[in-house]
């Protein structure tokens, strides 16, 4: 037995990720809502150096996310929800036609930091 914390299978394997590109109102992207189902997880990454109200109206989409968590929807399902502008805001929009697909989440990660 070891005492090291067992490594998460996200960032162990080479799993296709969906992602969705979320922007503000004037269309700078500020995050992108990511989805698995095979490893039943998504998330959110966002690129760095946003000014606060930018990180500040990610926390929408953080929300919509434990919101479909709880609804128990395949995490694609919830993406494709979000896709369609279901979690639109004042200060976020989803990007349309910006689903795309990644083929880690360290590929997505490396996108948003604009390496």
């Amino acid at each position: 037995m070891s005492d090291e914390d067992p490594i998460d299978s996200r960032f162990a394997e080479d799993l296709q990720f969906t992602y969705l590109s979320v922007a503000d109102r004037t269309g700078t992207v500020i995050g992108y809502v990511w989805a698995n189902d095979e490893d039943v997880a998504a998330g959110w990454v966002v690129p760095p150096g946003l000014s606060a109200n930018a990180v500040n109206a990610g926390g929408r989409w953080v929300r919509a996310l434990r919101s479909g968590k709880v609804r128990q929807l395949a995490p694609t399902v919830l993406l494709a929800e979000l896709a369609r502008g279901t979690n639109d805001g004042r200060q976020s929009h989803a990007v349309p036609g910006s689903i795309s697909e990644a083929p880690t989440l360290a590929v997505l990660k490396e996108q948003a930091s604009g390496r």
